[in-house]
């Protein structure tokens, strides 16, 4: 009985093994695509080699172990499974290469054409995060993500002038009096509650999460205390922003389409280097942060992030430097610095049709709190 459940579970996780694809492009304008997985089909090894060494890595891993490797897989992420602590110096044999056991895992369960560990990003709810050279690694295959490389130089013909980031509708910053006599900047239309909520200081919170349809902002503002935060619209099993659980009455087709694929949606986490977003769900999703690209330009990319791939979308210290002593604008425009936009599903910006991210079906604005 026992080698019948332990043959069971060790036959289910190889069915469940991600799929070798020979093209990865999941669309989108060619050049656009930062972080793009690699579209060239491995072949370190054949099917069969790959399939007798898993069985015999994964026969020689503990029952209880094997279970929470197949929760993992099984769900693709979507449960809450707990650390696989394997040793992390073990090596196998794969045709001509040699990979450490982690490593393997991660390619036979998350992406067939990874190469090396420095394309990866432990999750900061992982328990071997930010641990060095641990004996015992977590291997869980849903405790990693890919990391997002960006292109350096950017291609010119995806970058837009910052003079056209609100969309045409959107009120500007105009001064206005305030009762002490003093001159303060308007926060633009949506983001009153959020100053709101720092001004009240009953608890602290690093960033402040809006979620938008179209033009149209759904629900109040998510005040962010934890440092990280799940944001989808269906999870099996996880707490945080739900979007599905939030009443719209947009009746787009579009918009109710997007909104569907969101799925497990991203994971946006506060890290000790930055604000880091990992996208969770099985679509692209495309970010914009003024951090992301060199200070000195006064035009900013839109970042295309991969299902599986992780981005630093927020950068503390650049951020610093952004904020210059004169620039008295900057400090007090949420949308300048402090924000970044994240859309589900579609892009925006020169690249695709639609120029604004407020002509994107379901998109996201965090607002960082800088004071």
């Amino acid at each position: 009985m026992f080698r019948t459940k332990r043959s069971g579970l060790v036959r289910r996780l190889w069915r469940s093994r991600a799929p070798v694809e020979g093209d990865a492009d999941t669309g989108g304008a060619a050049g656009c695509c930062l972080g793009k997985p690699g579209a060239s089909k491995p072949n370190p090894g054949t099917e069969a080699e790959l399939k007798a060494l898993t069985y015999s890595i994964l026969k020689k891993i503990k029952e209880k172990q094997l279970e929470v490797l197949l929760q993992a897989v099984e769900s693709r992420g979507g449960a809450r499974s707990p650390c696989l602590l394997l040793p992390g110096k073990a090596d196998a044999r794969l045709g001509q290469q040699s990979f450490p056991l982690p490593l393997l895992l991660y390619k036979v369960f998350r992406w067939p054409d990874l190469r090396h560990s420095s394309e990866l990003k432990r999750l900061s709810c992982c328990e071997s995060y930010g641990k060095i050279n641990p004996e015992l690694v977590c291997c869980n295959p849903h405790h990693m993500s890919r990391l997002c490389e960006l292109e350096s130089p950017p291609p010119p013909y995806s970058r837009y002038p910052t003079d056209f980031l609100k969309p045409p509708d959107s009120p500007g910053s105009v001064p206005a009096s305030t009762e002490t006599g003093g001159t303060a900047y308007s926060a633009p239309m949506g983001f009153s509650d959020s100053l709101a909520l720092q001004e009240r200081g009953e608890q602290p919170h690093w960033c402040v999460v809006a979620y938008w349809e179209e033009k149209t902002r759904v629900g109040r503002l998510y005040s962010v205390q934890e440092p990280s935060l799940d944001i989808f619209y269906d999870l099996p099993q996880g707490t945080g922003f739900c979007l599905g659980q939030l009443a719209s009455d947009n009746k787009s087709q579009l918009v109710q389409m997007v909104r569907v694929k969101i799925g497990y949606g991203i994971q946006l986490s506060r890290e000790p280097d930055g604000v880091w977003v990992y996208n969770r769900s099985c679509y692209p999703i495309f970010i914009k942060s003024a951090t992301l690209d060199n200070p000195d330009s006064r035009t900013l990319l839109v970042h295309k992030v991969f299902p599986g791939f992780s981005i630093k979308a927020f950068d503390f210290e650049k951020a610093g430097s952004l904020q210059r002593p004169n620039d008295h604008e900057f400090s007090q425009q949420p949308r300048t610095g402090f924000t970044v936009q994240i859309s589900f599903v579609k892009g925006w910006g020169q690249c695709y049709t639609r120029q604004f991210i407020s002509s994107c079906p379901c998109w996201l604005e965090v607002i960082f709190n800088n004071r």
